[in-house]
C-alpha cells in the first residue's frame, strides 16, 4: 500500500495540476447547457475567517457537481475593494488604501487556492481597478441623463468617525454598520438614485423568486413598505396653507384631535418661530434628531412631544387640533405629519393623556360604547362608526372606501399608495471609492462628464488625512477641471459614490471582464445571466439584494441586459459559531483556517465545514468534529489502497438479479447511496449525503474480507469503489484526485460523469411480516428483505396498532422469526 495520507503534499501537488490544465475555466458552449453559480464576493479584509471557508465549500460542491454533470460552470471569484475599512486601516498602519488592499489581495487569494476551490481565475475582478470602476462611472451617466440619478439638500446618516453619509440601511440601532460609532443627522447635498421609480416591480417580483426564501423575500417587501390609503390635507387656523398628512386608516378621521410634526419636518421650526414656544420647540427638535430612529418608533420608548403654539382644522369636523411635534413620528414615512386619533391608536393615546388633549370615539365594538374618560387603552379593533357624521352605523372597513370617496368627492383628500423605501443616497465623503462622474459650471450649471473623458481617475498620490477625511475637495489637479458644455473653469464633484454601487452589477461583469467596448459583452452576459445559484449571508438580505435587483431592472432599461431579476436561487448560509457565539476577536473564539489547514489540511476543514451542519443553520465549532473528518478520510485512503488489487481491469456489464446475496446487496448500498448523495446535493443537505457516504465506506469495510475475488467480484468492487471516489470528490477534491489516479485513470475526476443510480439494484424485495402482541395479531407490516431484526422489531413497536396494546405494559420479550412474523410478549 502507498504510505500513508499525507494531505499537504497531495493538496498542493493537485493545486499546480488544476491550475496548469486550467481545468476550470469557464467556457461560453452553445451545444451545452450552463449553470452560473456565485458567492457573494468578499471585502480584502486580509484574511479568510472559516465563515469564508464555509461559504465557499459550499459553493464550491455545487459548481464540481455541476461540471461533472454535463454543464459548462461559471464559478468566478473577485474582491469588493473599495470602502471604509481600507482607509481605516491605512491610517492605523501608515499605509495608502491601495497598497493594504492589494496586499490582502495577493494573501486572500493564495487562501483561497490554497483551499482547493474550483474558481475561474481569469475572470478574477477588483472593484478599485480603474477598469472596473470607469463603465460604472458610465452607468451613471446613463441614469444621469434618464433622470434616476439627482442630487439634492437632505437630513442624512452622518457618521463623525468614518466622516461620512450612510444610507438607512447601513444604520442599525443608530450605529454605524462599519466602526460601530454613534450616527448623527446632518443636511447635506448629495447625489440620489430613484429607487422609487421602480418599487412596484420590485415589490411585483417578490413573488416571481420562487427559489429565495421565504425569510428574505418578506424582509424585502417590509423594508419596501407598501401602504394604501389617503392623503388628507388639514388648512392652518390662520389660513397660510395647510398640511398634508397620509393615513391608512381614513375610517377614523372624524376622532382626529391632534398632529404630530415629525422633529425633522421643514414646518416645525417655521411655525413656532415667534412663539412662546419657539425656545423650547428648538432645543427639543435637537435633542431628537440625536436619537436612533428605530428607538424612537419603539413601543417601550416613552413618547415625548412639545405644542408648536399653533392649531390646524379638521376637514372633516372643522374641529381645532393642537400641533405638536414628537419623537415617535418619522420625516422617512409618508409626509413627516400625522393625524392622532387617541381612542384607536395606542402611540397616540399615550401621547393624549400625557399631554391632556381631548378624545373621541369613533369606533365602537358591535353592541357595546366606550366612554373616552373611562378607557384605560386605545381601542384598536374592527367595529361601527359613531360621531362620524354621514357615516355613523357603517362598519369601519366599509367606511374606508366611502369616506376615501367622499375625500375625493369634497376636494379635501385623493386615495393614495405610500412605500417605506426612500431615494438610495450614494454620495459619500470618502476618499477610497469610485468618483462620482460630475462637473459643477458657474455658468452651465451641473453637468455630467462627457462619456469620452472617462474614466475619472481615483488619484492614487493622495490618501485620506489624518482625522479620515478625504483629501479630493483640496486637490486642486483632481477639482480644477473645464466645463464640458462651455469649456470654462469648472469643479470636479469630490464624492465618491457608496461601495454598494460596485456590488450591485459585479455579478455581470464576471461575464465578461476582458470587455473593453462597455460595462457589458451583452453575448456572453445572455449565454451566462441570471445566476442559477447565489450563496451568501442573512445580513445582506436588504441591503446588497435589494440594491442588485433595483440596478438590474436599471440596466435592463438601459438595453445593458435582457433579464428582469439578476438571481435565479439563493441561499443564505449560517454562521460559524464557538462557544456558543459568534466567531470574532473581542470574545477570543476564532477558529484560523490557516492553522486548520497546516494542522488537517484543505479537506478535512472543507469536509468539517459541510458536515456538521445543514447550510441554513448555524455552525457550531468542535475541534473532535475536525478530528473525525480527518480520521474518516484517511480510512476512505486506506479502504481505496487496500481494494486497489481487488478490481477488475476494465467495465463489465453488471446485473445485480445475477449477483450473489452480498455482493447483490453491496452493490444495492452502493446505489442507494448514489441516488441519496445525488438528492442531497440537489437540495444542499451536504451533511446528509456525507453521512451516506461514510454508511458505505463503513459498509465496504465490513464486507471486503467476506467477499471470495472473482472477475463478477471484482467487477462490482470496481464499480463501487469508482463510485465511492467519484461521489466524495465534490466535498473533498483533492484525496479524491489522488485516489482516482491511484485507481488507473489518467483524466482528473472532475471529467468523470456524475454516477447514475441502477433502478433495478436499488430495487427491494419486501416480504409481509406479521405482527403479534402476546401471540395475537395486531399489524401486518410491508418489511425489506434485506431488513436486519433489530429494524424490524423497531418497525413493529413503531406501528399505531401495536402502541395501543403495549402503551402502559412492560416489554418482557420479543420473538423474532425472520421474513415471517414477531411477537411482543408484554407484562
Amino acid at each position: 500500500m502507498k504510505e500513508r495520507y499525507d494531505p499537504h503534499h497531495i493538496e498542493e501537488q493537485w493545486q499546480r495540476t488544476w491550475e496548469q490544465q486550467k481545468l476550470f475555466q469557464a467556457v461560453e458552449d452553445p451545444k451545452r447547457a450552463k449553470y452560473y453559480l456565485l458567492e457573494m464576493f468578499p471585502y480584502p479584509s486580509g484574511k479568510l475567517h472559516m465563515g469564508h471557508i464555509r461559504n465557499y465549500s459550499i459553493g464550491d460542491v455545487v459548481a464540481r457537481y455541476k461540471m461533472m454533470q454535463g454543464y459548462s460552470v461559471l464559478h468566478p471569484m473577485g474582491w469588493d475593494a473599495f470602502g471604509m475599512p481600507a482607509e481605516n486601516a491605512a491610517l492605523e498602519h501608515k499605509i495608502h488604501p491601495a497598497q493594504w488592499t492589494y496586499d490582502n489581495i495577493a494573501h486572500m487569494r493564495s487562501q483561497l487556492k490554497r483551499m482547493g476551490f474550483s474558481y475561474d481565475w481569469d475572470r478574477e475582478l477588483a472593484t478599485c481597478d480603474v477598469d472596473y470602476y470607469k463603465w460604472e462611472q458610465l452607468i451613471f451617466i446613463r441614469m444621469y441623463e434618464r433622470g434616476l440619478v439627482y442630487r439634492k439638500k437632505a437630513l442624512v446618516n452622518w457618521c463623525p468617525e468614518c466622516q461620512t453619509v450612510l444610507a438607512n440601511e447601513q444604520v442599525e440601532g443608530g450605529i454605524c454598520w462599519r466602526c460601530h460609532g454613534e450616527v448623527k443627522k446632518k443636511e447635506l447635498a448629495g447625489w440620489f438614485f430613484k429607487i422609487t421609480a421602480y418599487v412596484e416591480e420590485l415589490l411585483e417580483y417578490c413573488d416571481r423568486l420562487p427559489g429565495w426564501p421565504e425569510r428574505v423575500i418578506t424582509m424585502q417587501k417590509n423594508w419596501i413598505g407598501k401602504s394604501t390609503g389617503a392623503e388628507v390635507a388639514f388648512p392652518l387656523e390662520d389660513g397660510t396653507g395647510a398640511i398634508t398628512v397620509f393615513t391608512t386608516r381614513q375610517d377614523t378621521l372624524f376622532g382626529a384631535t391632534f398632529m404630530v410634526l415629525a422633529p425633522e419636518h421643514p414646518l416645525v421650526l417655521e411655525l413656532c418661530t415667534g412663539k412662546e414656544q419657539e425656545a423650547e420647540v428648538r432645543a427639543f427638535v435637537e435633542r431628537v434628531r440625536r436619537q436612533d430612529l428605530i428607538a424612537r418608533t419603539a413601543e417601550d420608548m416613552e413618547k415625548e412631544g412639545v405644542f408648536l403654539g399653533t392649531y390646524c382644522i379638521n376637514p372633516l369636523t372643522n374641529a381645532r387640533m393642537p400641533l405638536y411635534t414628537a419623537n415617535f413620528v418619522l420625516m422617512e414615512y409618508g409626509t413627516g405629519a400625522i393625524m392622532a386619533v387617541p381612542t384607536h391608536d395606542q402611540r397616540d393615546f399615550e401621547f393624549a393623556k400625557k399631554y391632556e388633549i381631548p378624545m373621541i370615539v369613533v369606533i365602537r365594538p358591535p353592541g357595546e360604547t366606550l366612554d373616552p374618560a373611562l378607557m384605560t387603552e386605545a381601542y384598536t379593533e374592527d367595529g361601527v362608526l359613531v360621531n362620524s357624521g354621514p357615516f355613523d352605523g357603517m362598519e369601519n372597513r366599509q367606511a374606508m372606501e366611502a369616506i376615501a370617496d367622499y375625500l375625493e368627492e369634497k376636494g379635501i383628500g385623493t386615495r393614495a399608495v405610500n412605500y417605506r423605501l426612500r431615494d438610495w443616497g450614494i454620495s459619500r465623503q470618502r476618499y477610497w471609492g469610485a468618483p462620482i462622474p460630475i462637473i459643477y459650471c458657474d455658468r452651465c450649471g451641473i453637468r455630467a462628464v462627457r462619456e469620452e473623458d472617462l474614466p475619472i481617475v481615483l488619484p492614487l498620490d493622495v490618501g485620506p488625512k489624518e482625522n479620515g477625511a478625504s483629501p479630493l475637495p483640496d486637490l486642486r489637479a483632481f477639482v480644477e477641471t473645464t466645463c464640458p458644455v462651455c469649456g470654462g473653469a469648472a469643479r470636479r464633484e469630490t464624492d465618491t459614490m457608496d461601495t454598494f454601487v460596485e456590488s450591485s452589477w459585479y455579478f455581470d461583469r464576471y461575464t465578461c471582464p476582458d470587455y473593453d467596448q462597455g460595462p457589458l459583452d451583452r453575448e456572453r452576459l445572455q449565454y451566462w445571466m441570471p445566476v442559477d445559484q447565489y450563496i451568501g449571508g442573512i445580513e445582506h438580505a436588504i441591503l446588497h439584494l435589494l440594491y442588485s435587483r433595483f440596478f438590474t431592472k436599471v440596466l435592463r432599461d438601459l438595453g445593458m441586459v435582457p433579464f428582469d431579476e439578476p438571481f435565479i436561487n439563493l441561499l443564505t448560509q449560517g454562521m460559524v459559531i464557538k462557544d456558543g457565539a459568534k466567531m470574532s476577536k473581542s470574545k477570543g473564539n476564532i477558529v484560523d483556517p490557516e492553522d486548520m489547514i497546516k494542522r488537517y489540511g484543505a479537506d478535512t476543514t472543507r469536509l468539517f465545514s459541510l458536515f456538521a451542519a445543514p447550510p441554513e443553520k448555524d455552525l457550531e465549532w468542535q475541534e473532535e468534529g475536525v478530528e473525525g473528518g480527518y480520521r474518516f478520510l484517511h480510512r476512505v485512503w486506506r479502504l481505496v489502497y487496500e481494494l486497489r488489487g481487488s478490481l477488475s481491469e476494465g467495465p463489465s456489464p453488471i446485473a445485480t438479479a445475477d449477483l450473489p446475496p452480498e455482493l447483490g446487496e453491496m452493490r444495492h448500498k452502493a446505489h442507494k447511496t448514489i441516488k441519496k448523495v445525488t438528492e442531497d446535493i440537489d437540495r444542499f443537505h451536504f451533511n446528509t449525503a456525507i453521512a451516506a457516504i461514510m454508511e458505505l465506506v463503513n459498509h465496504l469495510y465490513q464486507t471486503k474480507d467476506s467477499i471470495e475475488a472473482t472477475p463478477r467480484t471484482k467487477a462490482v468492487w470496481q464499480e463501487v469503489v469508482e463510485a465511492l471516489v467519484v461521489l466524495l470528490s465534490p466535498f473533498v477534491p483533492h484525496i479524491a484526485e489522488e485516489l482516482w489516479e491511484a485507481l488507473g485513470h489518467k483524466d482528473s475526476v472532475i471529467k468523470a460523469p456524475w454516477p447514475r443510480y441502477d433502478r433495478e439494484a436499488i430495487t427491494e424485495e419486501e416480504v409481509i411480516v406479521v405482527v403479534q402482541v402476546n401471540g395475537k395479531l395486531r399489524d401486518r407490516l410491508l418489511i425489506p428483505v434485506s431488513a436486519k431484526e433489530e429494524k424490524v422489531k423497531e418497525m413493529a413497536l413503531a406501528s399505531p396498532k401495536v402502541r395501543r396494546h403495549i402503551e402502559g405494559k412492560e416489554v418482557t420479550k420479543t420473538i423474532f422469526v425472520p421474513k415471517k412474523l414477531v411477537n411482543i410478549v408484554c407484562a
